[in-house]
């Protein structure tokens, strides 16, 4: 079970974590892979950060307020929204996998 570059785009992102939760076998896990953005803003955020809510503001975050109750994410979704998500959808382990991207980190979300 994969998310790839979406999650963000998401209205309703912790009803899509509940499926994949469910469609998880015994043992499984859902892998997440989003936009590297920092942990928290900044004014002195990088080229790439700076970019991430430029689209979020003219594509991501319109995209994702098309539905009524909308999470309103956007592209600069950081860790601590995964975690929230998972949670919420009933995930009991999210771990930031030791892969190194300048674009994307990658979530492995465990029942």
């Amino acid at each position: 079970m994969t998310a790839i570059e979406v999650l963000h785009d998401l209205s309703d992102p912790v009803g899509v974590l509940r499926t994949m939760r469910r469609l998880v076998r015994p043992g499984g896990s859902a892998l997440v892979v989003d936009q590297r953005v920092g942990e928290t803003f900044s004014a002195d955020a990088s080229p790439t950060e700076e970019m991430m809510y430029g689209w979020s503001v003219v594509h991501c975050l319109p995209v994702g307020m098309n539905a009524d109750h909308s999470a309103g994410t956007g592209t600069v979704m950081r860790e601590g929204t995964v975690r929230e998500y998972a949670d919420e959808a009933g995930f009991d382990e999210v771990e930031v996998l030791p892969i190194e991207h300048d674009g994307f980190r990658f979530y492995r979300l465990t029942p």
